[in-house]
């Protein structure tokens, strides 16, 4: 299993990497040719989009991960019940879409929600092909999909752009990618979808997916509420330079705790009869995912102005606030994820419903005093919230796998003690009159050397634990040669 898992890091890593890169490259390209407001009209219908996704993806795919014996009865099974699910899903958006076009005052988003929501029953399809990748750890195929995938649609994107089509450059992207990635894992994987139904089968899955995808809908829903409204009471331009400077941190989130959360969650399952083995794998996990997305996180909140002037230009530099609260966000976002995923893991998705219930007030009010005052306001309030999620997150493993609220701190603070460290020495050089491309890399340099010296200088778990994998590579690699 640890094989498995580290090997699973690996390719997951490398999928997020590689597939977030292209998909980085293609939005910048695409944000010179296109406008703050053409993201911002997409941002707004993305949030009926996004949430009808959770509907059709979330739950379902994870309880056929966390099952220790799911054959492929079980995979019909729920292969059958997501599709016909995501079909209900795609006709109450279908009539709902000239609603939504009303509640924006734009008659033109009624087609592009009705096309939009095309995806929707390729997406159910793809989170049961995830979900078998995720289950006999295959990932390495989804790495060459989801490249392959985020490579074509991003290019056609681009190509549509530069034609002249505007909005549905970004549509036709988004659709695509669901498209190609759907048909690459197709041809990769053994499983196929057969006309296999058994409801004895199904219902215990369905008993524990539908808090899952409970949980997932609200969150998405909540998350969602905040682009719906910073779109009402703000303009779409305003409402793109909040979205822009959430992208950032957000590409670091999900090539690093999006990697740790897909390969941990099946790693846990596998083992979701012994406590112990799961609290020693979340503790691992919680200090190398802090030690990594913390001074990532920090660092490109110091760095936010130099990376929108160079890769964006300065007519988005009014999202260079956005990106840094949002970073620091980011930063706790990785102690909530690794907790979910124990409390997951183990079947206790009532705890995640339970959890989700007690934040969503929470989120909600301080979404309205942000909404309140400005825009800016509620970055700063989301990043309160996301201390307090994390905070809650934490409170039910101290039962459930004996993981006491000081430890978890005692295996958090030193790696956020290092990034804010080294936040404030990388922060200190824009003080310094330099050039913005050379302050970029200084900053950059000094902000690598300062945390990596900090790290061995006090010998961090984390830092030593990474050490000795690459050296246990390089031997592997020299043996093979």
């Amino acid at each position: 299993m640890k094989n498995k898992v580290f090997t699973g890091f690996f390719w997951k890593f490398n999928e997020q990497i590689s597939s977030q890169l292209v998909t980085f490259i293609i939005s910048i390209i695409l944000a010179r040719l296109l406008t703050p407001k053409d993201y911002g009209i997409v941002a707004l219908i993305n949030v009926f989009i996004s949430i009808a996704d959770v509907f059709v993806t979330s739950g379902f795919g994870a309880a056929l991960i966390q099952k220790k014996d799911a054959d492929d009865t079980d995979f019909s099974t729920i292969f059958i019940i997501s599709e016909l699910f995501s079909i209900v899903v795609y006709i109450v958006i279908y009539l709902m879409a000239p609603s939504i076009a009303n509640f924006y005052n734009n008659n033109d988003l009624t087609l592009i929600v009705r096309v939009f929501a095309l995806k929707l029953p390729l997406s159910a399809f793809n989170a049961i092909q995830q979900a078998y990748v995720s289950k006999k750890m295959l990932f390495k195929k989804i790495f060459i999909s989801t490249t392959a995938s985020a490579i074509i649609s991003g290019c056609i994107g681009i190509v549509l752009a530069y034609m002249g089509f505007g909005i549905w450059a970004l549509i036709m992207q988004y659709i695509l990618n669901t498209v190609i990635v759907s048909i690459a894992l197709f041809v990769q994987l053994d499983w196929r979808p057969e006309w296999k139904f058994s409801w004895s089968s199904g219902k215990p899955l369905l008993n524990y997916g539908w808090k899952v995808l409970m949980t997932s809908i609200l969150g998405a829903f909540f998350n969602q509420l905040r682009t719906l409204l910073l779109g009402k009471a703000y303009t779409p331009a305003e409402l793109a330079y909040y979205n822009r400077g959430q992208k950032f941190p957000e590409l670091l989130s999900q090539n690093i705790d999006g990697t740790i959360s897909t390969v941990l969650f099946p790693a846990m399952s596998a083992y979701n009869d012994d406590l112990e083995k799961i609290k020693l794998l979340v503790r691992k996990s919680i200090k190398v995912s802090t030690f990594i997305i913390m001074p990532l996180m920090f660092g490109m909140a110091a760095t936010a102005k130099p990376i929108i002037l160079i890769l964006l230009t300065d007519k988005w530099i009014e999202s260079v606030p956005y990106m840094q609260y949002l970073c620091i966000a980011g930063a706790f976002g990785t102690i909530s994820n690794t907790n979910m995923q124990a409390i997951s893991a183990i079947g206790r998705s009532d705890i995640l419903l339970n959890l989700e219930l007690i934040k969503k007030p929470i989120y909600l009010l301080l979404l309205v005093v942000g909404l309140k005052i400005s825009v800016l306001a509620v970055a700063y309030t989301m990043t309160i919230y996301s201390v307090c999620s994390a905070l809650l997150n934490m409170s039910p493993n101290r039962k459930l796998l004996s993981y006491k609220f000081k430890e978890q701190v005692e295996d958090i603070l030193p790696a956020l003690i290092l990034s804010i460290t080294m936040f404030v020495i990388v922060e200190l050089i824009t003080l310094i009159k330099l050039p913005i491309f050379v302050m970029f890399i200084v900053q950059i340099f000094v902000g690598v050397v300062v945390y990596t010296l900090l790290a061995l200088i006090f010998k961090l778990e984390a830092c030593m634990y990474i050490l000795e994998i690459i050296k246990s590579s390089k031997k592997k690699y020299r043996k093979y040669e």
